[in-house]
């Protein structure tokens, strides 16, 4: 019994986090292995220092997939056409 009163809440965590078009652009080689195999991440890409996919649900599997290498651009938007996103910009 539980477990019914978990699928609900998985329901509204996918409501909360829906699917997302992300683009990241490294300074060297990006970790594709890792984000490949990050949960949630789909539709790898990769062009050059540059990746692109799809995360669905919570960002942290992808940003743990990132992380030991450099960021220069993140960019993400939802997948589904609405008219909000996110960038950030940085360097070391």
């Amino acid at each position: 019994m539980a477990a019914l009163r978990v699928l609900p809440r998985l329901r509204s965590m996918n409501a909360q986090h829906p699917t997302q078009r992300v683009e990241v652009s490294f300074v060297g080689p990006p970790p594709v292995r890792q984000i490949e195999r990050a949960s949630g991440v789909s539709e790898v890409d990769i062009d050059g220092p540059v990746v692109r996919c799809l995360v669905t649900g919570s960002f942290q599997p992808f940003l743990e997939a990132l992380r030991g290498h450099e960021v220069i651009v993140l960019q993400s938007t939802p997948a589904a056409g609405s008219a909000s996103s996110t960038r950030a910009k940085g360097s070391r």
